[in-house]
């Protein structure tokens, strides 16, 4: 069960989220530049972004 506080990140936290947050950016903008698809989460659901996304069969 995850425990949801008021108390807001440590300084050493929020850099880490910065960290991982500019490294996902960066990796989803050099895919989008190589031409590849992504696997992101949306609404709840695992999507496929891009020009080259194997089509939802269902």
């Amino acid at each position: 069960m995850m425990t949801i506080t008021s108390v807001p990140p440590s300084p050493q936290a929020q850099a880490m989220l910065k960290a991982l947050q500019t490294a996902v950016a960066n990796s989803l903008d050099k895919k989008q530049k190589l031409g590849q698809y992504a696997v992101i989460w949306q609404n709840g659901q695992p999507v496929q972004t891009g020009s080259d996304a194997p089509k939802a069969t269902q």
